[in-house]
């Protein structure tokens, strides 16, 4: 009889492995680039960038994205943080969307250069770099997020 139970727990652990197995990804996350990028000032006088990540889910599987962890450089100087968590659905085999919204600080770059810059249309390379979280069944997901394109900004 003890051989019989330990025979069913064993049995019962693999069936929960290989149903666990059966639930994750199969394909990694694609990610397709940032668009869409645009700098307000806001009534504060602080400029906000905003811009959109796009990804695809090759896979089958809904999946929850929960976290947006990037930084932004503008000409190789870190000007920005974007830290944000989520509850946002994706649907499987499809492409979707990540907002990126940020506040610059020019205080590391030489205010006068960024403000002249930004009203002369100065071109900027623009790198995006981190990663966001997505969430699969109880298993946690990190897509990493890298790009780097030259961006004219006019205000």
């Amino acid at each position: 009889m003890k051989k019989f139970k330990s025979s069913l727990t064993f049995f019962a652990i693999i069936l929960y492995c290989l149903n666990l197995w059966a639930c994750v990804p199969k394909e990694q996350i694609v990610f397709k680039g940032v668009s869409d990028i645009a700098v307000d000032i806001s009534d504060a006088g602080k400029p906000i960038l905003n811009a959109n990540g796009y990804f695809f889910n090759p896979n089958k599987v809904k999946m929850k994205l929960k976290e947006i962890n990037v930084e932004v450089f503008v000409d190789g100087i870190k000007s920005a943080e974007v830290n944000h968590k989520l509850d946002v659905a994706i649907a499987g085999n499809s492409d979707f969307k990540v907002p990126i919204v940020a506040q610059l600080s020019l205080k590391q770059n030489n205010f006068l250069d960024a403000v002249v810059g930004l009203l002369g249309g100065k071109k900027y390379e623009v790198v995006f770099k981190g990663y966001i979280r997505i969430h699969v069944h109880g298993i946690t997901i990190k897509v990493p997020v890298s790009q780097k394109q030259e961006l004219k900004l006019n205000i």
